[in-house]
This record gives structure tokens, sequence and C-alpha cells, in this order.
């Protein structure tokens, strides 16, 4: 085994190269990976069309980028309430089949959302009942498909390139899918949307069907559920590597990635645009994002990832500064591509990271404390951010969430070096992994 490398000292911020470009196609070469690309890239871009369509519905009834904070809060706060019992479920039960199950009934969602509104029975009412449905679905998806990720592919050492191509995959879905929702919504209407979202499921349902892996046996004694969740949270809460990087992921969805949620107030209060602007808004954040996962498609090993967190989340804390107050559309989708980048060098990095440091028998309890974090940030931070745009006005809102974005990351840099230590150590015990590097 090599051994990791780490260097103690502090060394100047930088934004590590490391790029190969062959390195794109090596989760290819795995067939389970080629199913879960083909089917999950066609069920995105529906779940793209359907988050367009929902937003674009909520602000259309409302008008308040309140009610757009509140939405997005009630949807995702049950990623937090049931984050325990998820994350014991994912650790004791087939992956596999859980995955399948969140899969059908997120179809099933969809189709419901697609017959309300194309019937014209839809309302704010229905839109949050059943965005709280599909929190539901996520707190058990989110962990069951972070832990199965490592099992597509043969090496461990592979795992940053996975993890890279599948925020790729994710981006260019946000790429195609906002943009196609704005030309459905005008043309056709918001329940198509979520028609052909119902449909898209099919694809990944059908690929999950045919991938074989091996069936993961738990090697912990099994204990009730609480004595399970508190051993995996004791677990991550001593564990300073998973522990920092799991609150830093909490603080940068809080108070800077929320800020996403008035997108659409800009594409109509400040730009006077209507779905297609909104569309245009969300691809142009999107193709940013997919250059950042494509960078880290094709790097190798995880020296620099540390340094790749911070130059990313400067980046998006500038970039909002920027978006805050501009009127330049171009200028602003300029902006909104720039923070794209930065927010996935945050949160692919993160999760690299994590999904290398953390033991198996936890992974499950782990992936979902990160889903807390970051997908359970989110309701909170839009909450935050809905309210103080309408209390006093967007463009406040998001410099707000700039500068808070600024003042994490200033204190993410300044514990990298004692990161670095405590990460190596970690590393050493690992012993599947041919090259970890840490820097």
């Amino acid at each position: 085994m090599t051994v990791p490398v780490l260097t103690v000292t502090h060394p100047p911020l930088y934004f590590p190269i490391g790029m190969n470009p062959k390195r794109l196609l090596i989760p290819f070469s795995s067939r389970n990976y080629r199913l879960f690309f083909a089917g999950q890239i066609v069920s995105l871009v529906g779940s793209w069309m359907t988050q367009t369509a929902t937003v674009w519905l909520v602000y259309h009834f409302t008008q308040s980028a309140f009610w757009l904070g509140a939405v997005t809060f009630l949807g995702q706060i049950p990623i937090v309430l049931l984050a325990p019992l998820a994350g014991v479920c994912v650790d004791r039960f087939d992956r596999m089949k859980i995955l399948k199950l969140t899969q059908a009934a997120a179809m099933l969602q969809s189709f419901a959302l697609a017959a309300l509104a194309i019937s014209g029975h839809i309302n704010i009412a229905w839109l949050t009942g059943l965005a709280i449905f599909q929190g539901v679905i996520n707190a058990f998806d989110m962990p069951a498909r972070q832990s199965l990720v490592i099992h597509l592919v043969e090496k461990r050492e592979h795992l940053a390139n996975v993890i890279g191509l599948n925020s790729s995959m994710f981006n260019i879905a946000r790429i195609i899918g906002p943009g196609l929702a704005g030309f459905v919504i005008s043309d056709f209407g918001a329940g198509y949307c979520f028609l052909i979202d119902g449909i898209s499921y099919l694809a990944v349902l059908i690929a999950l069907c045919f991938i074989q892996i091996r069936r993961h046996v738990r090697k912990e004694k099994i204990e009730s559920v609480w004595s399970d969740f508190r051993s995996g949270l004791k677990y991550a809460a001593g564990f300073g590597p998973i522990r920092q990087l799991i609150l830093t992921a909490a603080c940068f969805t809080i108070f800077g990635i929320s800020a996403n949620v008035l997108i659409p107030v800009y594409a109509e209060k400040i730009f006077g645009g209507d779905a297609k602007l909104l569309g245009l808004l969300m691809s142009a954040s999107a193709i940013g994002s997919l250059l950042a996962a494509l960078y880290l498609a094709t790097r190798k090993g995880l020296k620099g990832m540390g340094h790749l967190i911070v130059f990313g989340a400067v980046a998006f804390g500038l970039s909002l500064l920027a978006f805050a107050y501009s009127r330049n559309l171009h200028f602003s989708m300029f902006c909104l591509t720039i923070a794209g980048l930065g927010q996935i060098l945050i949160m692919a990095s993160n999760n690299t990271l994590i999904q290398n440091l953390v033991d198996e028998e936890k992974r499950g309890r782990v992936m979902s404390l990160y889903g807390m974090a970051f997908l359970g940030g989110m309701p909170i931070g839009s909450l935050i951010t809905g309210g103080i745009a309408d209390w006093l006005n967007p463009p406040i809102a998001v410099t707000l969430c700039g500068i808070a974005t600024l003042i994490i990351t200033y204190t993410f840099y300044r514990q990298l070096p004692k990161f670095r230590i405590e990460a190596r150590a970690a590393l050493k015990t690992k012993m599947d992994i041919s090259s970890p590097v840490v820097e």
C-alpha cells in the first residue's frame, strides 16, 4: 500500500490542476455504472423539469419570495426529521431494494402532480403537500443512493471520478431540464413537465433492475433503531474530518446556497421575464456546475480536495455579491455560471472526502447525516433567505448569502492543517485505497 502523502504546514491557496481527460471514461468500464448513468440522466432531466415547474407555479400562485422558501422548507424538512430512521434502514437492509422503492414512489408523486395540473385542480396546498411527500421519499433515497455509488465501480481509487461524473450527469440534466421546462410551461402548461418527469422514472427503474452488485451484509450487531443511530452519530461527531465536512456542508447550504431560491424572483421581478427566462437562468448556473463536475471527474486521487472547497466557496461567494445588484441579464447569467461552478466544487469535493473516509458499516448513517446537512440545510436556509427577501428586498438577501459564504470559507481554510493531519491518519487504515493523497 502506498502511504498517503500529507503536508502539515499550511501551504498557500492554489487551484490544483491534476487533470487527465482520459479519466472521464474510467467509470464507464463498469457495466453497472453504464446502466446507472443511462437511467439516471434521463430521470434527472425530468426531475429538473418538475422542480422548475413547481417553483414557477408557487410563485405564480403567491407572488411571494417567502412562499418559495416555505414550500422548499416543507418539502425538504422530512430529510432532517427522518434521517435517523433512513440512515439505519440503509445500513440494515438491501440498498438496491430501497432505491427501487424510492424511485417508484417518486414516479407516482410526479404522475399525481401531472393529473392535478392538467385537470386544472392544482393549487398551493397540493403543491405543498406533494412536496412534503417527495421530501419523505428523498430522506431514504439520498443515503441509499450515496451508499450504493461506491459499489458501482471495481476500485475505490476511482470513486472521485465517479462522484465527479455523477455531478456532471446531474448538471447536464440541470442544463437541459429547466430550459426545456420553460418552453413546455409556456407552450403547453406546467402539468406536462410533471407528466414527462413521471415517464422518465421508467428509465432508472429499468436500469436498476439490470444492475448486479453484492448484497450488503451488515457486520455490526443489530440493535434498536435509536441505538443504531446514536452509534452512527457518535462516530461522525467523534471523527474530526467527517465532523468538519458535515458541519461545513450545513453552513454553506443554510447561509449560502439557499440564495438559489430567489432565482424565480429575479426572473420575474428584476428582469421582467417569464418561465423561459427562469429556465435560462437556472441553466446558466448548471453550465458552471457542469464545468466543475467535469474537472473533478478528470482528477486522480484526493490531492488538493481541501483547497478545491476553499476555491469553490470563494468563487461562489463573490459571484453572489456581483449577482445581487446586477441589472444586466448577460452579466447576471455569467455570475450564476461562476456560482454554479463554485457550488459543485464545494459539495462534490466534500462528498468525495466523506465517501473515502467513512467506514463501510456506518456509510448509510453517515450519508444520512450528510443529507441532513446538505438537503436538510436547504429548507432552513430557503426559509430564512425568502423571509429576508420579503422583509427587506431580494438583493440584500443575496448579498447576505455572499458575505456569509466568505466568512464560512475563511473559517474552513483556517482549519485545513488540522484536517489534513487527521485525514492522513484515517486514510492509512483504508487498505483498499491504492494512492490516496490529501492536501
